[in-house]
């Protein structure tokens, strides 16, 4: 009699294991996190960010979501998915601005950018993002232990910049539009006076200004050149230009 009694309830449990219309219990936010903590920890980033997702998408709790929208971030920037990553640092800060994380998500959010920044012949929107972010850090977190690196990096961005509108700059200069050449590379020399390659600049600055008959404004510039980089190859080279072109 036990036996049938056994029997009848093993094949129960089984129809009812084997029952498609049976829904599982839904899994927590506390078991995606979880998941997703162990997909990081074995580098499967994808794999992470899906499950940090659901716990996002779940709104479980404010601290939870927000908590995972950093681990979001953080999984796209070590894999290196530095798109991804600023998109996610990004919507953090714009949505969280008093959270005290706040110092991290900048710095981050401004490595995602600087990673992602192109040569001086290209648009340099993401160098404009970088330099912001790196400068918002800077201004709202004075005491951090990586202001001398943010400054640092804030200033290769400010000279990728100036590279770029100097070699605009030339390219006007060889298409004969002086003055738009004198636009450019002048008034990048104001706003970042620091600018590491200003002998290059003084020299297409000076060529420029030549080139639209202010030859006052040419020979102030060249010798902005002769005196603060004397030893610099644009020295021959506008000499050399002023000889041939007087």
């Amino acid at each position: 009699m036990l036996s049938k009694i056994s029997l009848t309830l093993l094949l129960v449990l089984t129809l009812v294991a084997c029952d498609p219309s049976r829904v599982a219990p839904p899994r927590s936010a506390d078991y995606y996190f979880k998941e997703g903590e162990q997909f990081f920890e074995q580098q499967r980033f994808d794999d992470a960010v899906a499950s940090w997702k659901k716990v996002r998408d779940s709104y479980y709790s404010p601290e939870l979501n927000k908590l995972a929208e950093l681990k979001i971030a953080e999984a796209h920037y070590l894999n290196q998915d530095f798109i991804s990553a600023a998109i996610s640092y990004s919507a953090f800060a714009q949505q969280h601005p008093q959270d005290e994380r706040l110092n991290d998500v900048l710095y981050f959010l401004g490595l995602s950018y600087y990673k992602q920044m192109l040569s001086k012949d290209r648009d340099q929107t993401i160098t404009k993002n970088a330099l912001s972010a790196f400068e918002q850090m800077l201004s709202q977190f004075p005491e951090d232990k990586r202001t001398e690196e943010v400054s640092y990096l804030s200033k290769r961005c400010r000279n990728r910049l100036v590279e770029h509108e100097v070699y605009v700059g030339r390219y006007y200069l060889r298409a004969g539009e002086y003055q738009a050449a004198i636009n450019r590379i002048s008034q990048a020399l104001n706003d970042f006076p620091n600018y590491y390659y200003r002998d290059e600049a003084f020299y297409y600055l000076g060529s420029a200004y030549f080139k639209n008959h202010n030859k006052k404004a040419a020979i102030a510039t060249f010798n902005q050149l002769f005196d603060q980089f004397p030893g610099s190859e644009y020295v021959l080279k506008a000499q050399y230009f002023m000889e041939n072109n007087n």
